[in-house]
């Protein structure tokens, strides 16, 4: 599971050295925004030996690259795939054509380096209006298992005022969820930028899953553990979904038609939620009675 994604600068070592010790489930080594123009060699470089030295525990290591149309992409791409991290993360993403394109990139890398070609996995960041309007046809695009939403630069290519409610990203944020959602893919929702706000924090990632985001992205260690906890279940949570299924199993041991649940009728989506739970607190390893 990706409850939580915490974003390393790339050109940062002492970030580097630590970066999978604040119990993110994914980390992502960053490219692009974090690294100034005259440090993006310097920052392949560090990134390069920081994977090969470091051994990083997660099995969910993202690099972030820098758009397909500057001139350090390929040199990214060049770094990132060799080092087989479990997804790159292409930034500023329009169209599945570039997506496409991307690909065939890899494909030439990781054929002449000996690699699977096709074995590596994108994790596409949308960023401008292009991007979410293309949401659904990248989500379906060849090498793509999950869609990060990045609100920030969103907002800034809208115009619009970027505010703590969110209520600027609302639409983005259906559209990327629903497109991943339909592709069958994870949606990672956008990190929440004030990292003295642990409160507006807990809010903002409560408000992510209950719309059906799968995690969220952080640029703060300090957030790791809220952003954990918002995205797995919680005690009541799980029982609630146990008491479902017994509920359902014991309606059909008497032949019941119809079952109802402390005053609730107990139908179809009721019951898939509850499995969802319970499934997602295994994954977790929750203890889960039956």
């Amino acid at each position: 599971m990706l409850r939580s994604l915490l974003f390393i600068p790339g050109n940062n070592p002492a970030m580097l050295l630590n970066a999978d010790i604040h119990g993110a489930d994914g980390i992502i080594l960053d490219l692009e925004d974090a690294v100034a123009i005259d440090q993006k060699d310097a920052a392949r470089l560090l990134v390069r030996n920081a994977v090969r030295t470091m051994a990083y525990a997660t099995p969910n290591l993202v690099i972030r690259v820098n758009p397909l149309d500057t001139d350090f992409c390929r040199a990214d791409l060049e770094t990132a795939v060799p080092l087989r991290p479990a997804f790159i993360m292409p930034t500023k993403v329009g169209s599945a054509e570039e997506v496409e394109r991307l690909g065939a990139m890899i494909a030439q890398i990781e054929e002449a380096q000996g690699i699977p070609v096709g074995s590596t996995n994108l994790m596409p960041l949308l960023e401008t209006a292009r991007g979410i309007e293309s949401a659904y046809s990248i989500a379906c695009a060849p090498r793509v298992r999950a869609l990060l939403l990045g609100a920030e630069d969103y907002t800034a290519d809208l115009h619009a005022i970027r505010s703590k409610e969110s209520g600027e990203i609302a639409y983005a944020r259906g559209r990327v969820l629903n497109a991943a959602r339909a592709a069958g893919i994870e949606a990672i929702d956008t990190p929440f930028t004030d990292v003295n706000d642990p409160e507006g924090l807990r809010a903002d990632a409560a408000h992510a899953r209950a719309l059906g985001f799968t995690g969220k992205a952080s640029i703060s260690p300090r957030h790791i553990d809220d952003i954990n906890r918002a995205f797995s279940p919680s005690e009541s949570e799980v029982r609630y979904a146990q008491e479902v299924l017994l509920t359902i199993e014991e309606g059909r041991r008497l032949g019941k038609g119809a079952v109802s649940l402390r005053g609730k009728m107990i139908d179809k989506p009721i019951v898939d939620r509850a499995r969802q739970t319970l499934e997602t607190a295994r994954a977790l390893g929750m203890e889960v009675e039956g």
